[in-house]
């Protein structure tokens, strides 16, 4: 027999030892259903102000309220490099969670939490212990003057190393240049890593307490004096806090429970739900609990918050069916205890957009950056 045949024979009856083996593709899972569209005009809704004129329109910085914006957008031209503005530096660097005192080590999961029958508010997850990095990016506007207390802006989910966010860059050295908002040093603080619960991001962001803010008040902060050579004012109405999702409800919570520290809230798809885990009794609802007790039973705190949410916004995206996963519904809830309690807000529904707000967020983010800074007057310290 010539070695072709002998060759074909192997192959034929199963005795090739290099033969294929067909492996079947591994099932894709299920999609997530789409979130509904909700109306501007819906039964829970806040009465909102619909704004005339063309596609691109957006509440002036002077006003206060509820607004509908969309569902057609145009990118702020804040959003482009303008001729002659002067840029801003930017420096990096990376926090190690082993010589972190408040989180370290972080937590991870490698499933999702199943409903807890004892309490439908929470999940029993199963985690494990992890070690992490996070990259700290600070953007230093061309105008701040050495040795001088800087107004200072932190934000969550920051970027990676070596990828700092040059679109958020440019809109603050617009708006510094053009005076409409002081000479801010913004922080960028990447998160621990995951989301929602049982990951390290989720514990930072959605626990209801003051850690996470000590944590950049106490840690973060001395290491960027130290690294980049600027100071930070002590003054809180001199201080600003701002995330998408989970990164909104941490601002909130990093104002709230250190008033002292953080006087300025601005927040995208502001995750104002019951993400918190683990369980804690004395805020069962986690965030939801802002609207639900926190904001109607307290005093007034000194806070300034912006709010933004998509009309197609998150709803129940996960396994838990406790009433409190509805991000458009959280978000009505917050700018009506706000306005009962008379808080100064501005809170704008956009038409066609869904969680993060898409093309919405190029046109808003500047007029909300400015809005955020509206009145704050330096008091050198």
């Amino acid at each position: 027999m010539s070695l072709r045949p002998a060759l074909l024979l192997l192959a034929l009856t199963g005795f090739a030892a290099d033969a294929p083996k067909t492996v079947a593709p591994a099932p894709k899972p299920a999609a997530r259903p789409q979130p509904p569209t909700r109306p501007f005009d819906g039964p829970t809704a806040p009465k909102f102000i619909r704004l005339g004129g063309p596609a691109g329109a957006t509440p002036s910085a002077d006003a206060y309220g509820d607004f509908v914006v969309g569902p057609d957008y145009v990118a702020a031209p804040e959003t482009k490099a303008i001729a002659g503005v002067p840029q801003g530096r930017v420096e990096q660097f990376v926090m190690n969670s082993k010589d972190c005192q408040r989180f370290n080590p972080g937590i991870a999961r490698k499933e999702f939490g199943t409903p807890d029958p004892k309490n439908p508010k929470t999940l029993i997850v199963a985690t494990h212990t992890i070690d992490y990095k996070r990259t700290i990016t600070v953007h230093i506007p061309a105008q701040y003057v050495p040795g001088t207390a800087a107004p200072l802006l932190v934000t969550h989910d920051g970027p990676g190393l070596g990828k700092p966010d040059l679109n958020l860059c440019r809109i603050l050295d617009n708006l510094i240049a053009q005076k409409r908002i002081p000479p801010v040093v913004t922080v960028m603080i990447a998160n621990g890593g995951g989301d929602a619960q049982g990951h390290e991001r989720g514990k930072e962001y959605d626990t209801m307490s003051g850690l996470f803010a000590e944590f950049i008040q106490l840690e973060v902060l001395p290491q960027v004096e130290q690294k980049t050579g600027v100071k930070f004012t002590t003054d809180p109405d001199g201080r600003a806090t701002m995330g998408t999702s989970s990164g909104g409800s941490a601002a909130l919570i990093m104002a709230w429970y250190h008033p002292e520290w953080f006087r300025r809230v601005l927040t995208l798809s502001g995750t104002f739900v019951n993400q918190q885990w683990p369980f804690d009794p004395a805020t069962p609802g986690g965030a939801w609990d802002f609207h639900d007790q926190l904001i109607p039973k307290s005093e007034r705190k000194p806070i300034r918050l912006y709010l933004a949410v998509g009309d197609r916004d998150n709803f129940n995206p996960n396994v838990m069916r406790d009433g409190m996963h509805d991000w458009v519904e959280a978000n009505h809830r917050m700018a009506k205890v706000l306005k009962e309690k008379g808080y100064p807000y501005q809170y704008l529904f956009c038409q066609n957009a869904g969680h993060g707000l898409g093309p919405a967020r190029a046109q808003i983010l500047p007029n909300a950056l400015e809005w955020l800074w509206k009145g704050y007057v330096p008091s050198g310290k």
